[in-house]
């Protein structure tokens, strides 16, 4: 995600994780900007990537850019969202300047606000599935106090659908992922329910 205006562009770099072809969770850590397992060296290829799109458009306001790592460490743009974008909605609770902000600022040719991460962060996205067995248990998440639940007021919950998300902010990246999924597993109604929603996930591993 990034806000280019003349001669600056303000980034934040992350992973994110996709289960079934839709991105699930991902947790960034505020020392670094970034989540741990993104190389700097990769992060910093990345925002070169995507600052280079930026000025070949001649483009003013937020944009998510989309990289596959392939072997051998090489970045592919598999595409881009010229706007607000839901992988970068945990900046709504866990920076200084979220993205909604910045692109108003951005287009209203305001200086930039900063987009600072003032905590480690997991965000994991509500997909329809969530709404099998009936209306999730919102309460249940939110007895963790940390936990923000952000609902999009969509009508039909599809299989597969964003319905909204779950931000947490937690100590380190890994205890804010843990928290935030432990929260999501809380909203469906059954142990049963629980270990469906839970197949095919995994920890991230390291970039190599």
């Amino acid at each position: 995600m990034f806000a280019p205006v003349p001669n600056k562009a303000m980034f934040i770099v992350q992973i994110d994780y996709h289960t079934r072809g839709k991105m699930v969770f991902y947790a960034l850590d505020a020392a670094s900007g970034a989540i741990t397992r993104i190389t700097p060296e990769l992060a910093h290829r990345a925002r070169e990537m995507a600052a280079s799109v930026a000025r070949a458009m001649h483009y003013v306001g937020v944009m998510a850019v989309e990289f596959f790592v392939v072997t051998g460490g090489r970045l592919l743009i598999n595409e881009m969202a010229p706007r607000p974008h839901n992988s970068g909605h945990y900046s709504i609770d866990a920076c200084l300047t979220d993205q909604f902000e910045q692109q108003t600022r951005a287009v209203a040719g305001l200086p930039l606000g900063d987009t600072a991460l003032l905590s480690p962060v997991a965000m994991v996205n509500l997909l329809g599935d969530l709404w099998t067995y009936g209306e999730p248990q919102w309460d249940r998440a939110l007895h963790d106090p940390r936990v923000k639940l952000h609902l999009y007021g969509k009508k039909d919950p599809r299989p597969g659908r964003k319905m909204g998300h779950l931000n947490v902010l937690g100590a380190t990246p890994d205890e804010a992922m843990q928290a935030a999924l432990e929260a999501r597993d809380r909203l469906v109604r059954s142990d049963h329910d629980v270990l469906l929603h839970r197949e095919g996930l995994s920890v991230p591993t390291p970039l190599s």
